[in-house]
């Protein structure tokens, strides 16, 4: 019997939830502890990598057919590097004070696993539709989970939310949020949660299973 194929909006929810790249699969940790400190900083590099994600997709599936095995890597940084030089230009001219708090982080978007693995596993083996959802739902599961960690350790860290207080003046900030074990101590936090949630549903969803096989026995 035929196995069935995921749908393109199956390949999109796969990103946000299911395989998240955060979440679920830990990748990029890099920058996800590094420029999270703030929920702007943290919004503005998950959509630049979501970005780079999409049309480095498009361009490896377009030309999965005529890139050369032995060559595939390498010509998938370079395509990669082209998207990621843009990004670089494009948020320097749109604001030079959130280019210089990404600051080096944009460039490592070149070497994102979560980017140059969906090219290998993904991209270069399916059609260019399937590969724009697919890079979607990563991009965006990526830039979800950003913005929570970086929204949390800026309201506690700062008592603020893209730049706009939300506590009395004499809520004390926890300074440790927006240094680097701040990072840490967020995204372990978000980890226990969504693992929390999976285990949640995974019991629902056995315990429907079993009370299924029960009317089906009787």
């Amino acid at each position: 019997m035929a196995t069935p194929t995921k749908s393109s909006t199956d390949e999109f929810i796969k990103g946000l939830w299911k395989d998240n790249p955060v979440f679920v699969q830990v990748l990029g940790m890099c920058p996800v502890l590094a420029v999270s400190n703030t929920a702007m900083n943290a919004l503005a590099m998950g959509l630049a990598t979501a970005f780079v994600l999409v049309m480095s997709n498009i361009v490896v599936s377009s030309l999965r057919s005529f890139i050369p095995k032995q060559v595939r890597i390498a010509t998938y940084i370079l395509i990669i590097a082209t998207f990621v030089t843009v990004v670089d230009y494009v948020i320097q001219a749109i604001s030079l004070d959130l280019y210089k708090a990404l600051g080096a982080f944009i460039s490592l978007i070149v070497v994102n696993c979560l980017i140059l693995g969906r090219a290998e596993a993904f991209a270069s083996k399916n059609t260019v539709a399937r590969s724009v959802m697919d890079g979607l739902g990563m991009g965006v599961g990526f830039a979800f989970a950003l913005f929570c960690l970086g929204a949390v350790r800026e309201i506690l860290g700062n008592g603020t939310l893209f730049e706009a207080a939300l506590f009395h003046d004499s809520f004390q900030n926890w300074v440790v949020m927006i240094l680097p074990s701040g990072g840490f101590f967020s995204l372990a936090a978000w980890l226990l949660l969504f693992n929390w949630l999976e285990q949640r549903k995974a019991k629902k969803d056995e315990k429907a299973t079993l009370a299924l096989s029960e009317e089906a026995a009787q």
